[in-house]
């Protein structure tokens, strides 16, 4: 089923807009869905007309056959509810839940493109409610506007067209609560769109507090915070209960005062109508009488409805807004149109390269140039804040230059498709990165129908097989949500396989061995040796023991190059490296 280029088509246009076309694809079963609902409603409307044909037949003593007429009518109706319920169902919520696959669906492919650098200042709880909260309240707006919208609308329609035919002198009476209705809801449109949004960015603010705190638990709790970190929650809750107060108060008291001025005209229509009756002014009938007054309870039972339903609409149409957020935020990864990367010898060279992070007057790379030839060793080496992860981020394309170029093999890479080139690109990080899944699966992630045999020498090569052959499922062993049921090295050793099992001509150590035991660094050490053979390797590491090796080592100070060379060669110069390694 196509999911439609809704991350190209948002520009930040009117939520109501949005929604239309969203929901083109579905016109005609929403159409059809509307239909069904009539139909399947229709007894609400017809009630009050029978009621009164039944009455005046009583008072007037007319044939009997006219209560079986209507008592058959009703009961037809009755009858139809059935299927047409089933239809409606089908055909309007089916829409709804196609709009928030494509909604999720948009959001997720958007996330992918967005640029690292946008997912550094974004934090995972925000968008997680994006994805999850907003589409579902924009799915649960359409469903219940259905529900409850379309039952207002059939409810006013077909009560004006039987009053215009059978007591057209009231019909003025029922026409003046309709708009009299509509400024209100416009009023109150206005007021709840600030409260809306306010609420909301109080609850992503405290799904990012709830991510941040989970992930702090060990910490918290190693160090005897956990009062701290309640108080810090404690602090968010409290903000999301007051917008919730806030929000909910003017829900109150605008449905309050709408239901006592509503239901005081209805009063009024009742006592006019039974006076008009009374008094012979008009041609009313005691049935009349019942049917307008059951008409008008009709009538502002949906008009209430309808305005009770501006804090739903006004919600989905903010969680529009919410998701607008993403679907329109300009900090993408550009491929389209760029040169396809099929063979990758793995030259890197930078050529006056510099770069400045959105909003920061600090550059972290200034005037850095390299040039790495295909099969070399570099390690990155530096102070925190150096300029080393920026570096990498560079070499993968996570990053863009603000100054001088990248080119890969000769070839700037700003004309490159970078998601075609990393495919010849692995990356194993400090802290491994693993899903909830088999060991299998985690290892051949992206990679269709890979050999057994395949897989058991890239783990053999990664020195993992001396762990995974003793457990009692093997390749099949679930591992837990970011590998938790392994040790650190264990995980380590599973991203070096799967590292390997991809052949990359590119290869990026982020502090690999960082957080490892002695025993653990030396199996990830000896895993490492047969990774980079052949390959074009950036190292970013403190242990002498990981860079050592190398065939040259950059050292990096306040993102200049301070000095480059051999191990050797750096310890004879005298330079900062070797009074780094006296220290």
């Amino acid at each position: 089923m196509p999911h439609g280029p809704l991350d190209h088509r948002y520009r930040g246009e009117h939520p109501v807009r949005t929604l239309l076309y969203l929901f083109r694809a579905d016109r005609g079963k929403l159409a059809l869905g509307a239909g069904a609902f009539f139909v399947k409603h229709s007894p609400t409307w017809l009630t009050p007309v029978i009621t009164a044909h039944v009455i005046d037949v009583v008072v007037a003593r007319e044939p009997v056959s006219g209560i079986w007429l209507g008592a058959g009518l009703l009961l037809v109706t009755l009858v139809l509810n059935y299927p047409f319920a089933v239809l409606y169902t089908r055909w309007w919520y089916g829409s709804a839940r196609r709009l928030g696959m494509r909604m999720r669906s948009a959001l997720t492919r958007r996330m992918q493109e967005l640029s690292i650098g946008y997912h550094a200042r974004v934090s995972a709880g925000v968008l997680q409610t994006k994805v999850i909260r907003d589409v579902e309240s924009i799915e649960t707006s359409t469903q219940q506007v259905g529900d409850q919208g379309l039952s207002a609308l059939a409810t006013l329609s077909g009560a004006l067209v039987v009053i215009a035919l059978s007591a057209p002198a009231f019909l003025p009476v029922f026409l003046l609560v309709v708009p009299a209705a509509a400024v209100l809801v416009m009023w109150l449109r206005g007021r709840l769109r600030a409260y809306n949004e306010s609420f909301r960015q109080e609850v992503e603010q405290l799904s990012s507090r709830v991510g941040e705190m989970t992930t702090l638990i060990p910490i918290t709790r190693a160090h005897g915070l956990e009062r701290t970190a309640l108080d810090r929650m404690d602090g968010t809750l409290r903000q999301v209960f007051a917008a919730g107060m806030r929000l909910d108060g003017l829900n109150v008291r605008f449905g309050a005062l709408a239901w006592i001025l509503l239901n005081a005209l209805g009063v009024g229509c009742l006592a006019g109508s039974a006076l008009a009756a009374y008094h012979g002014w008009l041609s009313v009938t005691p049935g009349d009488v019942v049917m307008l007054s059951a008409y008008f309870a009709s009538l502002t039972g949906a008009v209430t409805t309808l305005m009770s339903l501006t804090p739903l609409i006004s919600k989905g149409l903010e969680s529009v807004r919410s998701l607008g957020e993403v679907l329109q935020a300009p900090d993408l990864e550009q491929n389209a149109g760029k040169a396809r990367v099929d063979v990758v010898r793995g030259g890197v060279r930078f050529e006056g390269v510099g770069f400045a992070y959105p909003g920061s007057e600090r550059k972290s790379v200034v005037d850095f140039n390299l040039d790495v030839r295909p099969g070399e060793t570099v390690a990155l080496v530096g102070a925190s804040g150096a300029g080393k992860s920026t570096v990498v981020n560079l070499v993968i394309g996570f990053l863009r230059p603000t100054e001088g170029r990248v080119l890969l093999d000769g070839v700037d890479m700003e004309s490159l498709d970078l998601r075609s080139y990393r495919r010849f690109v692995s990356v194993v990080p400090q802290e491994s990165i693993l899903f909830e899944g088999t060991i299998r699966d985690n290892v051949t992630y992206g990679l269709d129908d890979v050999p057994e045999d395949v897989v058991r020498r890239a783990l053999a090569d990664a020195n993992a097989l001396e762990f995974i052959d003793r457990l009692p499922a093997g390749l099949g062993t679930v591992v837990g949500e970011r590998g938790a049921r392994l040790s650190g090295g264990q995980k380590q050793r599973l991203a070096i396989a799967r590292a390997l099992i991809r052949d990359p001509r590119v290869l990026v150590l982020d502090e690999a061995t960082s957080a490892l035991d002695t025993r653990s660094e030396a199996l990830v050490q000896q895993a490492l040796a047969r990774l980079v053979d052949g390959r074009t390797v950036f190292v970013v590491a403190h242990r002498l023991s990981t860079i050592r090796n190398a065939d040259r080592i950059v050292v990096l100070e306040d993102g200049r190059i301070a000095e480059v060379g051999s191990h050797d060669d750096l310890l004879r110069s005298g330079g900062p490296y070797a009074r780094a390694q006296s220290a």
